[in-house]
């Protein structure tokens, strides 16, 4: 992903704030599904709450399982040993959670030459065949310099991924639920060198268009680098307007307004293609995150909690996408 005006250079945080440790073990939740962050990091009840709107519950357990059997891959970089070993587990947890799956194999044309990619396209049957997607990259940007295993950038956006599909799967979906998995986001030499980025995303709306699917796609929920212990996540600029107004109203709904806030940013990510398209999208990050692209991006720096918060997000924010896409043509 890319924050104008740089994207292989570190980010200067906004109102930088000194990064605590939390607990990464279990989120404790009330009966009444209210939650809110505590100075252990551990999650408490919260007043005055309004209850998710599904009964639907996110496991940051399991998500935070997901991240670190990830990082234990090492480098996972388009074309490499390791990101094959990701993606077979990817595909595993998928079955073992009952949602179908398929791999999209393509040859991407990189500075670097051809690198052999492979999306994984996972769908769950909803009320109506149109689509929402749920988004995330799985590669890892390539550094010879040093060892980086992409603990936020990008298993923390395919441990969600992966856990709110184990949610949806059980839930009554108004529209069917597209979980995809993009290989080669990241820039393979430099992000703006003939067009080396998001090659997996474009590949996917490519695809569509040739086969005439992509408009049964009603919008895309991208998800990437979530799992920053110090969460803070501001509104993209690029992003469709009442997506993000929605995802937003769902977060301070929970408590989670100052996780999710309302400064704006501009972010070069894969949902990008989806939007030159006419795709209605939005793109959940977190680059306020000095370990971006450095060895320091790894389980140390990541926490459950901040799993947890986008996930509940994601899962109340979702009745209100269905409900704004049945009523309201776009």
């Amino acid at each position: 992903m890319n924050s104008a005006p740089t994207r292989d250079s570190a980010i200067a945080p906004t109102n930088a704030r000194a990064t605590t440790p939390t607990h990464d073990g279990a989120i404790a939740r009330t009966d009444e599904g209210a939650v809110a962050p505590t100075p252990e990091g551990t999650i408490a009840p919260a007043q005055g709450r309004i209850a998710p709107t599904t009964p639907a519950t996110f496991d940051s357990a399991r998500a935070y399982e997901h991240l670190r059997r990830q990082v234990g891959f090492g480098p996972r970089p388009a074309g490499s040993a390791a990101l094959t070993q990701c993606r077979q587990y990817i595909l595993s947890e998928l079955k073992a959670a009952g949602i179908e799956a398929r791999e999209d194999v393509f040859d991407a044309m990189t500075p670097l030459g051809h690198v052999r990619m492979v999306n994984v396209i996972a769908t769950i049957p909803g009320r109506r065949a149109d689509r929402i997607a749920l988004a995330t990259h799985y590669d890892t940007k390539l550094f010879r310099e040093f060892r980086f295993v992409g603990a936020s950038d990008a298993a923390s956006s395919t441990a969600a991924v992966l856990e709110l599909g184990r949610v949806l799967k059980a839930r009554q979906n108004e529209y069917t639920v597209e979980l995809l998995f993009f290989d080669g986001e990241e820039a393979v030499v430099d992000w703006y060198r003939n067009n080396d980025n998001t090659y997996g995303s474009r590949r996917y709306v490519e695809t569509a268009q040739k086969a005439g699917a992509l408009a049964g796609l009603k919008a895309l929920v991208l998800l990437d680098m979530i799992g920053d212990r110090n969460l803070t996540v501001r509104r993209d600029s690029n992003s469709t307007r009442w997506l993000t107004d929605t995802v937003w109203a769902a977060a301070a709904t929970l408590g989670y307004g100052g996780n999710f806030r309302s400064e704006e940013t501009t972010i070069d990510d894969d949902h990008m293609p989806f939007l030159r398209a006419g795709i209605p999208s939005v793109d959940i990050i977190d680059l306020d995150y000095p370990a971006w692209h450095t060895a320091q991006d790894d389980l140390d720096h990541v926490s459950a909690r901040s799993l947890q918060i986008v996930g509940d997000v994601v899962l109340d924010a979702l009745p209100q996408i269905e409900k704004r896409l049945s009523t309201v043509p776009r």
